[in-house]
Formats: structure tokens, sequence, C-alpha cells
């Protein structure tokens, strides 16, 4: 290949040039670049926890569970949107990625949902790291090993609302009953 055509399709790349992180402003560093905020794996767990129980994001991660989404897929995502906010850094991110994933497995099996645990073509790999057998096996059986789901946790399983339930509306959450657009005029 032509070096000149060849120099020309790789500046067509959008990245960074090499060295470039050398020139970023040190008194504006990225939220991955400063300290992180969690350095102890129970803290950041229990953080994690906190936000898949949260209810928005309960619901969004149960129904993309329901859709077939792989749990590896929504722990690499989430996992790696928090470093980037700072929250870990990239070991500590590796070291949450069984204790996230069984807690979606868990959530999950509440909510007799049909589980998949990753993609067929990237079997055991998680941030380009390849799990071992013996913890995919694991995942695969829904066997949660005893220690990753606290009795506490569990307890806030049994609160969390069901995604089969319809949801409970109060008597100031109903609309007033407005007429029917295809109703015959009044007088008429």
């Amino acid at each position: 290949m032509d070096e000149k055509l060849y120099m020309a399709e790789v500046s067509k790349v959008n990245r960074p040039i090499p060295g470039q992180s050398l020139t970023s402003d040190p008194e504006n560093p990225a939220p991955y670049e400063r300290p992180p905020q969690f350095t102890n794996v129970h803290e950041a767990t229990m953080y994690l926890w906190d936000f898949v129980t949260e209810e928005t994001t309960y619901v969004a991660l149960m129904t993309g569970v329901s859709k077939g989404v792989p749990v590896m897929s929504i722990v690499q995502v989430i996992l790696f949107n928090e470093f980037q906010q700072g929250k870990w850094n990239p070991d500590l991110m590796l070291m949450l990625a069984e204790p996230l994933a069984y807690m979606l497995i868990a959530l999950a099996e509440r909510l007799d949902l049909d589980i998949k645990i990753d993609n067929d073509e990237e079997e055991g790999d998680i941030f380009g790291v390849e799990m071992e057998e013996k913890k995919l096996e694991q995942l695969r059986n829904s066997i949660i090993p005893k220690g990753f789901i606290s009795e506490e946790m569990a307890q806030e399983m049994k609160e969390l609302p069901s995604l089969l339930e319809p949801p409970v509306i109060t008597e100031e959450e109903v609309a007033p009953e407005q007429p029917s657009l295809m109703a015959q005029p009044e007088g008429q």
C-alpha cells in the first residue's frame, strides 16, 4: 500500500494523537484523571446496589434483561460509565464486575426473567480480560455465592416493585374524567 494513501486513511480515524493526554490542562482534569471516589470494594458494591435498585434504573435494567440484553454487557456499560465519572480506577472496575453481575442476576431471578449471561462470540470476556470458567459457570447457573447478596440487600430486594404488577395509582394521581372526543355533544 502506498504510504501517502495509508497516512490519509489513518488520519481519517477520529482518535487522539499519541501524547495528546500530556497536553490536557492540569487545572481541569477529566473526572477519571482525579483520585477516584471509591477505593474500597465493599463501599463501591454498596454504591452499585443503591444505583441498580433506584426505581428508574431498576426498571430500565430489568426491562433490558427481559428483552435479552446480556447481563455482562450491562455490567460493562455501568462500570465503564461510572469509571469515566471518576467513581473508581480501572483495577477496582474489574473487581466489581462479578459482584455487579450477581446483583443483576439476583434481581432478575426475583422477577423470574430469562437471563442471558453473555454474548456467544465474546464468551467469558469482560473489558478484554478472560473470566475463569468456574466463575462463568456459576453465573450461567445463577448460583449466587454466599456473601454477594447481604441480608440487607435481600430485604431491600423484597421491597422493590415487581415489573409484572400494575402500578398503584393513588386518588391524587387520577385526572378528572374528561368527556370523550367521540361522544355526541350535549344538548343534541
